[in-house]
């Protein structure tokens, strides 16, 4: 039997409903249990591919090309389980797939409604394709009294009826503040969080109190009593310095065991957590420290390189070191010609990717500090390209190379695939089409040159990585641009498209067309990562 467990979150945003079920998963799975976690998110937006960085932070891609709410990101590398496009949904496609039902005549005639046309589509998402596991975790976004999530709450309360509270639990995610003038946590947010919940028909049947201090006893009591849950089922969401310490941290308050016991399940033996020990133990004792320097432009909103971020911090588990981010905004080396004074300190230097023109000859500055100056360097995805640009502009005789995507260029060694890959099996792309269509989504193969230092590091010349590009590097280009040294080291499996560029004499200089960071894991970093900070280790000791 699947047992559903639902996330919700009040009184404010932001209070890490993504990072509790996350280790809430972590948890089960410690305890053997096979967990599948799905995000049902309020906004009208089909998916987030659309919307800006500073209002949504970074777009999560899945294998199968979907792109998703950044806390599939923290599922993924808290589980381990590799998302799919049924596992984040919105308002805007739950309302598109209805309108299509009713466009093509499903509904005979009838008048569509909320209830029970939009319900029933939310319940259908929620359910499909979970038989295979023991447990289905749902997070709904937003906040309970949002107008927008309220198609999705009814939907919970409908199913619990249809499946039975034998097999559903509710957890809801509230706020304890101190206030420091009186000198206590304030449990009154947290009962008119939990009143708006019963409002629409919702029991909570545990609370998880986010507070940066312990919970009275009689504070616990207290929120019991009020809220109508046993005391035991309030559960103490305490800050911690890592996001990793949560399972470890949820667990000595007893949220998976008071989980386990509502489903009347064996909660006394203990779960094997000596993974996250291990992790924790290798952020909290590092043997040394590396500066790595992040030349990026959506930067006035960290969540927008969420899961690169994460990568770095991987990367450093790996190498048993502290990594520090020195996040630059790449305008910035446009502005004010500062590059030689901010990169100095630098034991590695990162171009992440991004869209648009603005900020890109700051990146491809960052690029050539990093090449001249032998200083390890990654690009990802639009840093690749900016990398092959500065290749073309400094080395291959070609001042004006640049990319279609800033505008006409006589040089366009970067482009869309239909201006110069019309033969590659890859190009599945329509001719027009709406903007969340236009783009390389997911995961694809990609063949590595035996030899090169990229096959070197992943240990193979075979991979399979993570998309998320309209542009491509145009290949037309390759053999002049590899006659300045860069080397073409991966290419798609028809040989037509650039996945991997690397110059061969340089310290470490790797730069990829994909996304390394989506696959990257605590307890699995990705081996790119690793060897990028392996490579500021060493330049660290060398300085």
């Amino acid at each position: 039997m699947t047992r559903f467990v639902f996330i919700t979150g009040g009184v404010v945003s932001s209070l890490g409903k993504g990072i509790a079920s996350a280790a809430l998963a972590a948890l089960l799975q410690a305890r053997g249990y096979k967990v599948r976690m799905r995000k049902l998110d309020p906004y009208l937006n089909v998916d987030p591919g659309t919307m800006s960085p500073y209002q949504h932070g970074e777009v999560f891609i899945t294998d199968d090309g979907a792109e998703t709410d950044l806390d599939l990101g923290h599922y993924e590398r808290f589980t381990g389980v590799h998302a799919s496009r049924a596992d984040n949904t919105t308002t805007g496609r739950i309302y598109s797939d209805v309108i299509a039902r009713e466009r093509r005549g499903d509904y005979l005639g009838g008048t569509v409604q909320v209830i029970p046309h939009i319900t029933d589509a939310i319940k259908d998402v929620v359910v499909t394709g979970t038989d295979d596991y023991d447990f289905v975790l749902v997070e709904i976004g937003g906040t309970v009294g949002d107008i927008e999530s309220l198609p999705f709450l009814e939907a919970i309360r409908q199913l619990r009826n249809d499946l039975g509270h034998a097999q559903t639990m509710c957890v809801h995610l509230t706020l304890l503040p101190y206030i420091p003038a009186a000198g206590e946590l304030k449990t009154k947010p947290t009962q008119h969080s939990v009143k708006e919940l019963q409002n629409v028909g919702i029991q909570p049947q545990m609370l998880l109190c986010r507070s940066d201090r312990p919970i009275p006893e009689n504070e616990r009591r207290k929120i019991a009593n009020f809220c109508n849950v046993r005391s035991e089922a309030v559960i103490a969401a305490l800050d911690v310095d890592t996001i990793y310490a949560c399972p470890i941290s949820y667990h000595n308050e007893g949220m998976d065991q008071e989980v386990l016991r509502y489903f009347d399940l064996p909660y006394d033996s203990k779960p094997d957590l000596s993974r996250w020990e291990k992790i924790v133990h290798a952020i909290r004792e590092p043997e040394g420290e590396v500066r790595v320097a992040i030349v990026g432009k959506y930067t006035a909103l960290l969540d927008s390189y969420k899961s690169l971020a994460e990568a770095l911090l991987h990367g450093g588990i790996a190498n048993h070191v502290k990594v520090k981010l020195d996040w630059i905004e790449s305008e910035e080396f446009e502005k004010n010609g500062n590059i030689a004074e901010r990169l100095k300190d630098a034991d590695a230097i990162l171009v992440p990717g991004g869209f648009g023109e603005r900020g890109a000859e700051g990146k491809i500055q960052a690029v050539r500090y990093a090449r001249e100056n032998n200083i390890p360097f990654l690009g990802i995805c639009f840093g690749m390209q900016m990398a092959v640009v500065e290749c073309a502009r400094s080395l291959g005789g070609l001042p004006k190379a640049s990319s279609t995507e800033f505008g006409p260029t006589d040089e366009p060694v970067v482009g869309l695939m239909t201006e110069w890959a019309r033969g590659s099996e890859l190009l599945r792309r329509r001719e027009g089409g709406d903007l969340g269509g236009t783009m390389r989504l997911g995961a694809y193969p990609a063949k590595l040159v035996p030899g090169s230092r990229v096959a070197e590091i992943y240990g193979r010349t075979e991979i399979r990585e993570r998309h998320r590009h309209r542009w491509e590097v145009n290949a037309h280009y390759k053999d002049r641009l590899e006659k300045t040294g860069l080397r073409f080291s991966g290419l798609s499996p028809d040989g037509v498209l650039p996945e991997v560029v690397e110059y061969p004499d340089h310290a470490w200089f790797v730069a990829v067309q994909y996304h390394p960071e989506l696959l990257s894991k605590p307890f699995d970093p990705h081996p790119l990562f690793a060897g990028f900070i392996a490579a500021a280790v060493k330049e660290a000791h060398r300085k």
